[in-house]
């Protein structure tokens, strides 16, 4: 693309400003920021107007689970259906990695972080622990595709080689990029991070099926015969990966989806609601659900809308490729975004000055029109570490590791 037409698209959606810097760039430099423009999804920015999700939410009503006392009196038959999935080469499990530990005072990726003590343990080597647990009861290796951004693949790539994959069979293990999406600040101009480059940050979750597919692993997917996806998020540190209980009970309901849940700690606590949304299982986020749905109670005193996520979720691979056409709501996230200024300088905010956009995997919930909400124990498998202090911190999921005897 010529200066001349870049000159006019940029008029068109009123961004002049990213030719700053242009007349001072190498050709190689012009070429580069061309390209990112050539590339850039416009549509976007129409949505930093809301500030918010671009989708009306429907009608919601509370979801049954599958709860423990039902688990625990079916555990032999979902234990022997979950194992005999995996021995026949059918499971496959999705680490997402793409975001950085910024929240946790770290500035590499979050799966970098040592959560140890009194010696060194990382955050990926508790992960890989938990799923090598699985690989030796069930005498197979499981397939790991771990998916990083931009901003994390180096880093991550290179800490897992470094520590040997603390144990896990390399040959098991793919890496794929994430898609990325420009951020704007409040006046809906697109922000840069350097005269050739647009601020780019991870487009959420949500585009992992997506990215895998455009980086070539449905064939690699296809070839092993794999039929199930446990997609899962980097920062809970004692789920369970591709639990042999919660494949098989997924598999023997029929479903094609499953969802990890927690009982909720009380009602306000912030965490994601699988219910339904007009008919159709979904997840309620904290901040959508009114005051009336989280005071709700059932008529045994339980609340109404109890059975929160963990990003733990089971999809069936030939319904993930009916549903790839289909498009995920935008959310857009006000968050600090460092850029670069008309003079040339870096500016790290201290406070939130613009607007990411992001999908999120629990909206694939819905497209899946079915979904076995499973309840696991809180203080066993939801560990979350996302902040550096207080709730959901390394303190808190420090006390839940021992509590679970493992040594930090």
């Amino acid at each position: 693309m010529e200066r001349k037409e870049l000159v006019e698209l940029l008029q068109e959606h009123n961004q002049e400003h990213l030719l700053w810097y242009y007349d001072r760039l190498t050709e190689e430099k012009q070429a580069n920021l061309a390209a990112q423009l050539e590339k850039l999804d416009w549509r976007l920015l129409k949505l930093s107007e809301s500030g918010n999700v671009s989708q009306k939410r429907g009608e919601f009503s509370p979801l049954a689970g599958l709860n423990r006392e039902q688990i625990e009196a079916n555990r032999e038959a979902f234990e022997k259906a979950g194992l005999k999935a995996i021995r026949q080469n059918k499971v496959g499990a999705v680490l997402l990695a793409g975001g950085q530990g910024t929240r946790l005072g770290c500035s590499g990726p979050k799966g970098n972080f040592n959560i140890g003590v009194t010696r060194e343990i990382y955050i990926y080597e508790l992960l890989f622990g938990n799923l090598l647990e699985v690989v030796h009861k069930a005498a197979a290796w499981i397939p790991l595709y771990i998916m990083t951004s931009d901003k994390t693949h180096e880093e991550t790539t290179n800490f897992l080689k470094e520590h040997q994959y603390f144990g896990y069979n390399e040959a098991y293990i793919k890496f794929f990029v994430q898609e990325m999406n420009p951020s704007v600040d409040y006046d809906g101009k697109l922000l840069m991070e350097a005269p050739d480059r647009l601020s780019l940050s991870p487009s959420g979750n949500g585009g992992w099926f997506s990215s895998m597919v455009k980086a070539g692993l449905l064939k690699d997917l296809e070839a092993r015969g794999i039929e199930w996806l446990n997609i899962f998020a980097v920062d809970n540190v004692l789920q369970k990966i591709t639990d042999p209980l919660f494949l098989g009970a997924t598999i023997c309901s029929g479903k094609t989806s499953g969802a990890k849940v927690v009982r909720k700690a009380e009602p306000g606590e912030r965490i994601g609601v699988l219910c339904t949304e007009d008919g159709k299982p979904s997840i309620v986020e904290y901040y959508e659900m009114t005051e009336v749905m989280r005071q709700e109670r059932t008529p045994s005193g339980e609340l109404s809308y109890s059975l929160g996520v963990t990003l733990n979720y089971l999809f069936k691979l030939d319904k993930l490729k009916e549903i790839l056409s289909k498009d995920l709501p935008i959310h857009v996230a006000e968050k600090k975004i460092p850029y670069l200024n008309q003079e040339g300088e870096y500016i790290q905010p201290d406070k939130p000055n613009g607007y990411k956009f992001e999908e999120l995997a629990l909206d694939m919930i819905p497209l899946f029109e079915e979904c076995l909400p499973f309840e696991v124990i809180r203080e066993e498998e939801f560990a979350p570490v996302k902040n550096a202090s207080g709730v959901d911190s390394p303190e808190t999921a420090r006390e839940l590791l021992k509590r679970n005897h493992i040594k930090l």
